[in-house]
């Protein structure tokens, strides 16, 4: 990690923007990730993504196994250049990529034996798994699923839009993990990472100025 170089950039920018930097990466988290499988309307992926960069949810993954779409930038209102979008062709490889990367598994559906939101374990980092408008969640999730959540609902409709679900269920969960003692805040190398790769999005043609930078920290023998 490179902390002369991230300095250096930083000073490229306002003290304002590097304070926000600050603040937005003291809120965000790895402990909770979020999936969609196969969402038909592109606007809802796209607000998913919005709601995952407002409640501090850094990495989101989007299974494109049936429907392909490019993401609504009007609608994401930006939040695509802060939230890390990974997409999958395959429901079983995204499944596997997150448990390898030790989460569990977890479906949103309220047909099976699921906890009540509220009473959802914490502790553990999750991946919680949304699916189509329609259909819901795949056999393939379902079967993989090391726990399963509902959002009580009192009225005649059994599901919310998946977009509404989202925003009532990552805002749910981060606050419990902001009131609770689990690390559930990024590391020091992943601020690092994060903080350096924003700034160089600040910074127009910043391959020559870095380029430049470290030809002047050889010349000094740094």
């Amino acid at each position: 990690m490179d902390y002369k170089l991230l300095n250096y950039l930083q000073s490229f920018l306002t003290e304002r923007r590097r304070e926000l930097f600050d603040r937005v990466l003291s809120e965000r988290t790895n402990h909770l990730t979020v999936a969609v499988e196969d969402v038909y309307q592109l606007h809802n992926t796209s607000a998913v993504i919005r709601s995952c960069e407002s409640f501090g949810v850094q990495n989101l993954h989007v299974i494109e196994e049936v429907n392909v779409k490019r993401i609504d930038r009007e609608i994401a209102m930006g939040a695509q250049k802060w939230v890390d979008v990974h997409r999958h062709t395959s429901t079983k490889a995204c499944l596997q990529s997150l448990k390898a990367a030790g989460y569990r598994i977890v479906a949103t559906t309220p047909h099976q034996k699921a906890h009540r939101l509220e009473d959802f374990d914490i502790t553990q980092k999750a991946a919680i798994f949304f699916g189509r408008e329609t259909q819901g969640l795949s056999a393939d999730v379902l079967e993989a699923a090391d726990d399963f959540i509902y959002i009580p609902m009192v009225g005649f409709t059994e599901s919310l839009n998946i977009s509404v679900s989202a925003a009532i269920t990552l805002q749910h969960i981060m606050t419990r993990l902001k009131a609770s003692s689990i690390p559930w805040q990024l590391s020091d190398s992943e601020v690092f990472g994060k903080k350096l790769e924003w700034t160089k999005k600040m910074i127009k043609d910043v391959d020559r100025i870095v380029a430049r930078w470290e030809e002047d920290q050889k010349a000094r023998g740094r």
